[in-house]
């Protein structure tokens, strides 16, 4: 794949791209008022440090913490969202994404705001989910997009957690449909829900379909799995498995980053 876009953000290829997990945030049920922002931003700061020098390709910002996840994102969060990335964005010396569950426009609007490279949504499809019937709205999202003046790269998430599809497909073809119709410009599949494994027979399915468009594994990957991972996908995004004890809600554990890190490169 020459040039891919995964080359383009990152300078390499099959990237291992980090979480960067924020803690809840104002305005949603777990937010610790008595830590208040400050608590957030020096927590974040920590994995982030972390994840920099432990040698990781990229980053992903999420509010991960935001239990139960939304489909249509507060003010008080996505303000929240912008303003901690924003206080650290001049210590971030590797491209960026934006993700915010699970709500597109929100996800655009701060990746907009803090100059992301790339945003991960769900953008597609009809889902029976944890939060009710799920159904994004691809085509307002590229045109918000376009009329906030963005040019961040798209990353699709075509298998995501929490959520089975309404009218199931052969991932070969969607794949295909979501590439063509919804101009995806790299595919994302992921586990059952964070920290599970995703389908590696899905990823060579899409891949197969969609040769020149990349597909990465979107969850579950750990220090064991990278290698086997990797041989199949065109990179990983891991969290989970970079956390103390391999637990979501951990913080970020710099021997395991420099493990996974180092695994990664024998296997690239």
């Amino acid at each position: 794949m020459e040039h891919s876009v995964l080359e383009q953000i990152f300078g390499r290829r099959k990237p291992v791209i980090a979480m960067m997990h924020l803690l809840p945030l104002p305005g949603r049920p777990l937010y610790d008022r008595a830590g208040g922002m400050r608590a957030i931003v020096d927590a974040l700061r920590r994995d982030l440090s972390a994840l920099q020098d432990g040698g990781v390709d990229g980053l992903l910002f999420c509010n991960e913490g935001d239990r139960p996840y939304p489909l249509k994102t507060g003010i008080a969060p996505l303000a929240a969202m912008a303003a901690v990335i924003g206080e650290l964005r001049q210590e971030v010396r590797i491209p960026y994404g934006v993700d915010m569950l699970w709500d597109p426009f929100a996800a655009l609007a701060v990746g907009q705001a803090v100059q992301a490279a790339f945003v991960r949504e769900v953008f597609t499809g009809v889902w029976d989910s944890d939060m009710g019937l799920w159904q994004p709205d691809a085509a307002a999202a590229l045109d918000f997009r376009a009329n906030i003046g963005a040019d961040m790269r798209l990353f699709f998430n075509i298998e995501p957690e929490f959520a089975r599809p309404v009218a199931p497909r052969p991932i070969a073809a969607l794949a295909r449909s979501v590439v063509t119709s919804s101009l995806a410009d790299a595919l994302l599949i992921s586990g059952p829900m964070a920290g599970a494994s995703a389908n590696l027979e899905h990823i060579r399915e899409a891949k197969a379909a969609v040769p020149n468009t990349p597909v990465l594994a979107n969850t579950g990957v750990r220090i064991e799995t990278v290698a086997e991972t990797l041989a199949v996908a065109d990179g990983v995004i891991v969290g989970t498995g970079l956390k103390v004890d391999g637990y979501t809600w951990n913080p970020v554990d710099p021997e395991r980053v420099r493990r996974f890190v180092a695994e990664a490169d024998r296997a690239r």
